[in-house]
């Protein structure tokens, strides 16, 4: 059974309900998450749940039917995230929102083969590096790895190219060798069902990627992931490898119905490794990527620059070339999914600060081309030392800050005219590692731009961003001859109209763009109301141990946050009553549809703190904590400073 405490439970309540549960035989293992205390009491002899409630710290008692308790749904509702520190200060996360790609040899060769494989896996995108030093091999005349000298090996292209380390485990010896020297412990198909070992690799507490024996049904694979949680870690990542059938075409059978079907029997991660699954290079790109449509969080790939003559694992081993193709086909399908692919940051901030032009500036991303409106705000938030950076689409600059190639984004999120920038809205739920860290509202005012010596009656088509023909539909409805044709950005706009040389073009965007790309301002003023803002908020990464600090040491003054009501009748009412008993002024309450998930829906909200007394994030945290009663799902974005209107 699960036992919820009571937040304001004291050390001695909780000692006494300890010796309580222990008395009856009952196995404890407690996890301490931000708001509650969770105890799982595992254990053969039955109790009536009613003795556990009356006891003074405990909340609620949860039982749990399945013999596999600490890693049921009815354990945990929500997914666990898995989060591991790279030799870069980057948090990987496998699990939620992300895709992770692990890649790498059956077996560490040389310290040269190591080397290159990582630099190749990583410049393509792989976060994790795999490699066996001590291998299980069917033949004892097969090579049976290097060892400790192939794991020092290992260890040093990880940290050299920011991957975290990935090597199977196969006895408890091993254990104390291996530990500091990889990231995450990997446990065999052979030793799916060795109890032993996997109690005492859970208890290192170290992150655990546990394969399925290949004749392993799904209850018995998650028995085995409980021997590892019931023994001291919280951090267990299940990955399929195919299963033994009576089809010998392959080297087993993928069976991808194991991902929806343990996703909706456990919280844990899933991913999947089709390399061992297939057993056929060509086969291997296709299955991947399938194991992501399937709703994998990552997988798992061999890949050597030398198939032909490995020592381990070259029938199925991709070559490099296969796998960068399969990284960037999984790039194209994870937005159909939701999800977001984890990169490593290409350096560390204070390394790529060094390499700069000035070495205390920072650099801010945006959507646009020089003259957009996101480079106003830029400049409006940021004094002068910060460096821009002009990117093609939203979703390069929600990367851009997760990769590390710019310290903050610069994006907008609302209109006074033309309402909601939704495209960013979905982009918090997919890009899970983003934060919102600071907020302008920017006065937007447009002009008709056209080539040196058109005139208004040339005109023929008006090209700009869809908000911006939205706000300024007033004065374009005057001239009903005209075509309007949707460009990514303003600023872009005014680069075609330019470019293209006819004056048969206009642009809609503001006066800077004249000068800048050598054009005529033909109207001024154009926007249906001169009271247009455009309220921008500024981002950056949560992933990274040291980033950058709040801005400017500016005093919060706003919070924003996402949730999901519960499907039950006066949800929403009970969330907002949640946001009056603490006096929260909510500005901005937003819903959208959860990919995937016909008819649920994900609500993004704006919160004013100017009124309250006393610290922000604490006041935050405590209404954001009565909210996770309320809802499921909750997400603080920031809480954060809005500075004034420019």
């Amino acid at each position: 059974m699960v036992i919820v405490l009571k937040k304001n439970s004291t050390e001695g309540e909780e000692k006494e309900l300890r010796a309580f549960l222990e008395k009856k035989n009952f196995k404890l293992n407690t996890v301490s998450g931000e708001e509650n205390t969770i105890i799982a009491a595992v254990g053969k002899s039955s109790i009536d749940k009613a003795e556990v409630e009356h006891i003074a710290c405990v909340e609620k008692v949860i039982p749990i039917s399945k013999p596999y308790k600490m890693a049921s749904r009815q354990f945990k509702k929500e997914d666990t995230v898995v989060e591991v520190v790279n030799s870069r200060g980057q948090k990987i996360r496998i699990g939620g929102q992300h895709i992770v790609t692990i890649a790498g040899p059956g077996a560490v060769e040389s310290r040269e083969q190591i080397m290159q494989i990582a630099e190749q896996v990583a410049a393509s995108g792989a976060v994790m590096l795999r490699g066996g030093t001590f291998m299980p091999r069917s033949s004892p005349y097969s090579f049976q790895g290097l060892g400790e000298e192939g794991l020092s090996y290992l260890r040093e292209a990880g940290d050299r190219f920011g991957l975290l380390v990935v090597s199977e485990v196969t006895a408890e010896h091993l254990i104390p060798i291996m530990a500091d020297k990889v990231d995450v412990f990997q446990i065999g198909s052979r030793n799916m069902q060795n109890f032993d070992l996997l109690k005492k690799v859970g208890a290192t507490g170290k992150p655990v990627i546990l394969k399925r024996s290949y004749t392993a049904t799904y209850e018995e694979f998650l028995m085995s992931a409980e021997y590892l949680l019931a023994s001291g870690t919280d951090n267990v990542i299940l990955c399929e490898r195919g299963i033994r059938t009576f089809e010998h075409t392959t080297r087993n059978t993928l069976d991808l119905a194991s991902v929806p079907v343990l996703k909706s029997m456990t919280h844990l991660p899933v991913i999947v490794d089709p390399s061992h699954a297939v057993g056929i290079r060509d086969k291997v790109p296709s299955m991947g990527l399938a194991s992501i449509a399937a709703g994998a969080d990552g997988v798992a790939v061999e890949v050597h620059t030398d198939p032909v003559n490995a020592l381990s694992g070259g029938a199925f081993s991709m070559v490099p070339e296969q796998f960068d193709k399969l990284m960037r086909d999984i790039e194209s399908l994870a937005p159909v999914m939701g999800k977001s692919v984890a990169h490593v940051m290409l350096v560390p901030h204070v390394e790529r600060k060094k390499a700069s032009r000035t070495s205390d500036s920072i650099i801010v991303s945006y959507c646009g081309k020089p003259g957009c409106n996101a480079e106003a705000a830029l400049k409006g938030y940021f004094d002068t030392s910060a460096e821009s950076l002009p990117l093609d689409s939203f979703e390069e600059v929600f990367q851009s800050v997760i990769d590390g190639k710019a310290d903050y984004g610069m994006i907008p999120i609302e209109n006074s005219l033309g309402g909601s920038v939704y495209q960013n809205y979905d982009n918090f739920k997919r890009f899970q590692d983003v934060m919102i860290s600071g907020a302008i509202a920017i006065k937007i005012s447009y002009c008709l731009l056209g080539v040196k010596g058109a005139k208004i009656e040339d005109i023929r088509k008006v090209y700009s961003h869809p908000q911006a023909l939205l706000q300024t539909s007033r004065y374009l409805k005057g001239h009903k001859d005209w075509q309007q044709l949707e460009a990514y950005n303003t600023s872009g706009a005014a680069l075609f109209v330019s470019e293209n040389g006819s004056r048969e073009n206009a642009a809609v965007a503001s006066a800077i763009n004249a000068q800048i790309y050598g054009l005529e301002i033909l109207a001024q003023g154009i926007e249906d109301d001169a009271s247009n803002f455009t309220r921008f908020v500024v981002i950056s990464a949560d992933n990274v141990e040291s980033k950058v600090s709040r801005e400017s040491n500016r005093t919060p003054n706003m919070a924003s946050f996402m949730f999901k009501a519960k499907n039950e009748p006066g949800s929403l009412y009970s969330i907002l009553g949640v946001l009056k008993d603490f006096d929260t002024n909510l500005t901005r309450l937003e819903s959208r549809p959860m990919p995937g998930r016909p008819w649920e829906y994900l609500f993004y909200a704006d919160a004013d703190l100017k009124s309250i007394t006393g610290d922000p994030d604490e006041y935050v945290r405590k209404f954001v904590g009565k909210l996770q009663e309320k809802a499921d799902e909750v997400r603080l974005l920031g809480v954060y400073s809005e500075v004034g209107r420019y």
